[in-house]
């Protein structure tokens, strides 16, 4: 999903699902895309996060002037802020640790822990004022230099700072906010077991299907994230990152 997203039913109330339950269902359902009930496939959390810290630091120097120059051009060609932030979903530790859960102080069960996303900002600043709605292609909302970041995905480049943070790796499933979020895992039973690993920048479902425009295109890169998760590894995150760049240069699946 992009900036702009499926918007929460006005007449439905949502009642939370913890990731432990979506599990216990997803495991009781015959034929489900979580096979191994989001199992996530064991690796070193340390050295995982000193390679994504390394490659975003590198990355983000050798593409300082790229960033200089998308920043200059939106800032040239529209109105509003040179980025775009909104808060995402992400990592849930909780499942890990069930005891966690029974004394965590929160209201409500979010999914996981929250933060606060970056990107270049691509559409007009007015985008959602009527309520997030799904992004379409030839979307009117999108600004002229905005079309050309979204398919070429470098309005994504400023997440490297998010890798940085902590919040999200190089690979691992795109994260959404919150409400809808709470939306998605009511539609598909699987969605939260795709918190259990860190989100990222790209992912196993973005070089395997284009932006999401219904719901039954969720569902489709839920499975794929459910894929990547059962064989995460470095070498697997190495040939994801490798086929990213084709992607981002050909422009496949944006809009």
């Amino acid at each position: 999903m992009s900036e702009a997203v499926l918007a929460p039913h006005a007449d439905v109330v949502v009642a939370p699902m913890t990731s432990a339950a979506a599990a216990t269902v997803v495991a009781a359902t015959p034929g489900s895309v979580a096979a191994l009930d989001g199992g996530v496939a064991d690796r070193s959390e340390l050295v995982n996060r000193i390679v994504n810290v390394a490659i975003a630091g590198l990355a983000v120097v050798a593409l300082a002037p790229v960033f200089l120059a998308v920043a200059l051009v939106v800032k040239l060609t529209s109105r509003g802020p040179i980025l775009y932030t909104q808060t995402r979903v992400g990592l849930d530790r909780r499942w890990r640790q069930p005891t966690l859960a029974m004394y965590d102080r929160r209201g409500a069960d979010l999914g996981g822990s929250v933060f606060t996303i970056y990107k270049f900002r691509s559409m007009r600043v007015d985008a959602e004022k009527t309520g997030a709605v799904w992004a379409q292609k030839n979307d009117p909302r999108v600004t002229p230099i905005g079309k050309f970041l979204r398919k070429s995905r470098l309005d994504e480049l400023p997440q490297l700072f998010n890798v940085i943070l902590g919040d999200m790796n190089i690979v691992g499933p795109r994260p959404e906010r919150p409400s809808i979020f709470q939306r998605l895992r009511q539609d598909i039973v699987e969605y939260p077991l795709r918190q259990r690993v860190r989100p990222g920048i790209t992912g196993w479902a973005q070089i395997n299907h284009a932006y999401d425009s219904c719901i039954e295109d969720v569902r489709m890169k839920v499975k794929y994230d459910l894929e990547y998760q059962q064989k995460q590894s470095l070498a697997e995150d190495i040939k994801i990152m490798a086929k990213t760049i084709p992607v981002m240069l050909l422009k496949k699946g944006g809009w």
